[in-house]
This record gives structure tokens, C-alpha cells and sequence, in this order.
């Protein structure tokens, strides 16, 4: 292995942690606001071992989301392919590493670009998902023909568009979802939470949110998140423990009475979503200051776009309804999809709790309690149906028995296989012809509307 080929390497897992990303961002605002160094280092590792403490959340839910997903698969007899992104991403990177690390590098350095001299300010920071996209796109690009330099500039130019362009298309429900916080959402379900948010309008009224639901003083300990969620989880555990039954659950749980073991885990779960709030206070409370750095002195107006996860603190009681609602879209989808003969779609719960919880959160925003419930519902079906149109145009991946869980994944992959299908590599190009003129065209305006006003002046 050559020299080069290990520092790109080096590279490519620096870029693929958020967590750095989120650092390596907070250093480079600290520095340009020229903060003492005492203040730089404590700032710098702030939001990295607050981005940890919410991945070491997130790890622990998804552990304790798989015997959940298990027993619901033994106990309802339901064989299907389950979307996950890390399983197809792992697939993936046996037959498309090196096309996938080179568009992740050309997308983030095109993002830094775009924000840099576009209207579009918005830096991704969520580097997990910009590898997932990445290789997401070496496997469509590469099934419609490209390879070598087309491919990774193709492919990074997508990456590094849509990682500008995706936040800024919900932006205005993202500030009613933070009340006007400079953040943007930086994770490729946003398509998901953007629809939740528009059905949510429809639905009801954004003061009638899901965080002042009327609760009787006996049942006010429900306002606690951390126990309405073990309570609610425990009731979904061992419904699934009693329809899977003790013989299959102990498989599962080894030593441990089966249906202590379903409760235990419920209880861990609700942990898990304790930690990941804890791990995004630390975040947004020195990230955001340190940004400013970055949109004074580097990237005027630069806005941070960060995780879904991120935006759970501002919405809690509306974090369990989105799942839950999400998690009913995806059954019935499921349903739909079998009586249409089509390859069943079996809901993944990692994607219908992260993804869910935030459609719950931006219906909310718009329609309360009512929007949060079917904001989140019509993301669990968008969810269902996106990845089954998704499967026939993945290539060699399409085979696997995963596919891409989100979203954006979804929409970008399904939009560019349709348009090679349709023209050929010319479909594709189309489509990036159109990226750039969305990118120039807020820069156009606004330049001949400082030519109109020169010349009245």
C-alpha cells in the first residue's frame, strides 16, 4: 500500500466522523474569533465528545432496537428486506470502496465551495450520512455506465450540491422547529421531515403542541422523557416478546427470563434516548457560539447543518409520537405493498425511531399534536414505498436483502436512475445542469438587483 493511498485513507475516516467534523469546524471558528487557547481546546472538545456521548446513545438504542426488530419478524411472520443504511453500506464498500471515499472527499470540499461563494451557506456536518450518500451515488453512477473521473466528479458535485441545497429547502421549518436557532438540518431524511412538516399545517395548530399537552397531576410524571419513553417502550417490548413466544425470546436473551429480558431492554432504550439529549446539549452549547467564527471571518453567514438527532431536545413529547406514527405509516406500507405484489418493505425500527422522531418534530411545528401524528405517519410511508422503488436501479446492490432506510436516499437514487433510464448519461448530466442553475440563480438576482438599484441611484 502506497504512501498516498494511506493518508487518503487517513483522510477519508477523519471525514466519515462527525464528531471530528464538528471539532475540526469549532477549532476553525475559535481560532478566526482569536479566543485564548484555553478556550479554543475546551470548545474544540466540546462538541466532539458531545457528538460521542450522542453516537454512544444512538448505539446503544440501535442495539436494543434489534432484538425488538427480531421478535416483531418471529411473532407477525414477516420476511422481507429490511433498509438499513449501514448493512447496505457495509455490502457496499467490498465492491465500491475507492469510488466511494473519492466522492465523499470531492462532496465536502464542493459543499465548503458552494457555501463559501453561493447564497447557499449551509455547511454539512454530518459525515456519517455524506459517506452513506456517497456511496449511495458510486453505486447508481456505476450502474448507469460511469467510471474513474466522471464518476467521482459527477458523483461529488451531487454530494456536495445536495449537502448545500437539502437544508436550505426546509429552512423555514427548521427555525420553527428551533425558534429561530442558526442551525440547519444536516441529514438526508430531510425530504421526509419537509413533507411531515407541509402535511402538518393541514392538520392542525402549531399552539397546540405536543410539549403543552394537558397531563393530570397523577400522570405529570409522564412530562419526564426519559420515563413516558421506558413506559411506552416496555408496552411495545413485550407485546412482540408475547407474539414472538418464551421459546424464541431466549434465544435472544440467553440466561435472562424472556420477558424481563423485553422489559430490560425497553429500559435501555430509554437510557440510550437520555444520553443522546445530554450528548446534544453539550453540542449546540459550544458549537453554535464557535461558528460564528466561521461566518464572520471565512464563510460570511455559514450555517452549521447537523444531525436529526440534534433537534430531539427541542420537542421531546413529540420525538415518541413521530415514532410511533411513523412506525404505523411503515406497517401499513408494508401491507400496501404486499396486496400490490411488490417486494415487502419490513419496517426498520433505526430508521422509523431517528427519521420518525423528527418528522414528529416538524409536524409539530406546524400542526401541534396533530400534525406531529400524521406528519409522521405519511413519513413512515414515504419511507416504505422510496426504498422499494429504490432497489431496481442500486445495480449488483439491489440483490442484497437491505437497502437505503431515508429518505433523500431514496428520492436522489429513484430521480437518477429514472434519468438514465429514460436518456441515457445524458439524463444525468440533465440533472446536474440543473443543480448548478439552482445554485447560481439566488447569485444572479440578487446581482442584477444591484445593477437596477446602481443605475436608479
Amino acid at each position: 500500500m502506497s504512501t498516498f493511498t494511506i493518508i487518503l485513507e487517513f483522510f477519508r475516516d477523519v471525514l466519515k466522523q462527525p464528531a471530528l467534523l464538528m471539532g475540526i469546524m469549532a477549532l476553525i471558528g475559535l481560532v478566526a474569533l482569536k479566543r485564548p487557547m484555553f478556550k479554543v481546546m475546551t470548545g474544540t472538545l466540546k462538541p466532539i465528545l458531545g457528538y460521542l456521548m450522542l453516537g454512544a446513545g444512538a448505539d446503544f438504542i440501535v442495539a436494543n432496537l434489534t432484538p425488538l426488530g427480531k421478535m416483531i419478524e418471529e411473532g407477525f411472520h414477516i420476511t422481507g428486506v429490511v433498509p438499513n443504511n449501514e448493512a447496505i453500506v457495509s455490502v457496499a464498500q467490498k465492491v465500491l470502496g475507492i469510488e466511494t471515499m473519492s466522492i465523499l472527499v470531492a462532496g465536502l470540499v464542493i459543499n465548503l465551495l458552494i457555501a463559501r461563494f453561493t447564497k447557499y451557506k449551509y455547511v454539512f456536518l454530518t459525515g456519517h450520512h455524506s459517506f452513506f450518500m456517497a456511496c449511495l451515488l458510486s453505486a447508481v453512477l456505476g450502474a448507469s455506465g460511469m467510471k474513474g473521473g466522471e464518476l467521482i466528479l459527477i458523483g461529488g458535485f451531487i454530494l456536495g450540491a445536495w449537502s448545500a441545497i437539502s437544508p436550505a429547502i426546509g429552512q423555514k421549518y427548521t427555525l420553527k422547529v428551533t425558534d429561530g436557532d442558526e442551525i440547519a438540518m444536516g441529514h438526508f431524511g430531510s425530504l421526509g421531515y419537509y413533507l411531515s412538516a407541509w402535511v402538518g399545517k393541514f392538520a392542525g395548530k402549531p399552539e397546540e403542541s405536543t410539549e403543552k399537552m394537558e397531563v393530570p397531576e397523577q400522570w405529570g410524571f409522564l412530562r419526564d422523557t426519559t420515563i413516558s419513553t421506558a413506559l411506552t417502550m416496555m408496552i411495545f417490548y413485550l407485546i412482540a416478546a408475547f407474539a414472538a413466544g418464551p421459546s424464541y425470546v431466549t434465544t435472544l436473551a440467553g440466561e435472562m427470563s424472556p420477558f424481563l429480558f423485553a422489559i430490560m431492554s425497553a429500559l435501555k432504550f430509554a437510557v440510550g434516548v437520555t444520553i443522546v439529549y445530554a450528548g446534544v446539549r453539550m453540542i449546540l452549547g459550544d458549537l453554535i457560539p464557535a461558528f460564528q467564527g466561521i461566518a464572520t471571518k471565512i464563510i460570511p453567514n455559514a450555517i452549521p447543518a447537523v444531525d436529526c438527532a440534534v433537534f430531539f431536545t427541542y420537542a421531546p413529547t413529540a420525538v415518541v409520537i413521530g415514532f410511533i406514527s411513523s412506525f404505523i405509516g411503515g406497517i401499513i406500507g408494508m401491507l400496501l405493498l404486499g396486496t400490490a405484489g411488490g417486494v415487502l418493505i419490513i419496517p426498520g425500527l433505526v430508521p422509523h425511531f431517528f427519521c420518525g422522531a423528527t418528522a414528529g418534530i416538524y409536524g409539530n411545528a406546524t400542526g401541534g399534536r396533530r400534525g406531529a401524528a400524521l406528519g409522521a405517519f405519511v413519513n413512515g410511508l414515504a419511507i416504505t414505498f422510496l426504498p422499494a422503488f429504490l432497489l431496481p436501479v442500486l445495480g449488483q446492490l439491489g440483490f442484497q436483502n437491505t437497502t437505503f432506510g431515508d429518505a433523500d436516499f431514496g428520492f436522489l437514487g429513484i430521480l437518477l436512475g429514472k434519468a438514465y433510464d429514460a436518456v441515457g448519461p445524458a439524463g444525468i448530466y440533465i440533472l446536474v445542469a440543473i443543480l448548478v442553475i439552482i445554485l447560481v440563480i439566488p447569485n444572479y438576482i440578487k446581482t442584477k438587483a444591484h445593477a437596477i438599484n446602481n443605475v436608479q441611484g
